[in-house]
């Protein structure tokens, strides 16, 4: 009796070990390629919008045949351009204040990251992608609509991504916080709309 159960033991734990291991090699990763990926950001104010990119600079996502289990993806904020300002001296001087302290304070952080927490499958290539993302150092947990496209060469995620920014200590120009801005008030929240292109792994 007890070497039966001794084999059945046996017999489980092999089994086990066999499914983990099966569940384990499907679990891909893929790699963000900054070259083919692009991310658009959209300021908006009371008298007007500008608009730039910000390059990615990497990250990984898991994959496990089904759904996107986890993952990173990096922004380079030294890279922020604007792109609807054509007299040179204004769009510097715009983009010097986006880095400045005021702004993003790229000099001691010159990198934002997000984290993916959970993806949850909605209809066809739609899902809602919940995790945390990274912004002079203060951590927040968001939650967006993207549609992931994924096969065994490639992995493509579109998404627009609605940010507050007062919630990463950038309260410049925020009509919550400073009384009497008027005509020069900036929108607490900015957008990201993002394509991310990640290839397996070598």
């Amino acid at each position: 009796m007890k070497k039966l159960i001794y084999l059945s033991t046996i017999a489980i734990v092999a089994v086990t070990s066999y499914a983990f291991k099966a569940g384990s090699d499907l679990q891909k990763t893929y790699k963000v390629d900054p070259a083919k990926s692009k991310s658009v950001w959209i300021g908006t104010k009371v008298t007007g919008t500008h608009t730039g990119n910000i390059n990615l600079s990497g990250g990984t996502l898991k994959y496990d045949g089904k759904v996107i289990t986890g993952g990173t993806i990096e922004f380079d904020l030294n890279s922020i351009t604007c792109t609807d300002l054509t007299d040179k001296a204004y769009n510097d001087k715009l983009i010097g204040h986006l880095k400045a302290d005021d702004f993003f304070g790229v000099a001691k952080f010159p990198t934002a990251k997000f984290e993916i927490s959970k993806v949850v499958p909605k209809t066809g290539e739609n899902y809602d992608v919940t995790g945390k993302l990274t912004i002079k150092g203060i951590t927040q947990e968001i939650t967006f609509p993207a549609v992931i496209k994924a096969s065994a060469v490639t992995i493509v995620t579109v998404a627009k991504i609605t940010v507050n920014r007062t919630k990463f200590d950038i309260k410049y120009g925020s009509a919550s916080f400073v009384d009497g801005l008027g005509d020069k008030a900036i929108s607490d929240d900015f957008v990201l709309e993002v394509n991310v292109v990640a290839v397996p792994e070598k």
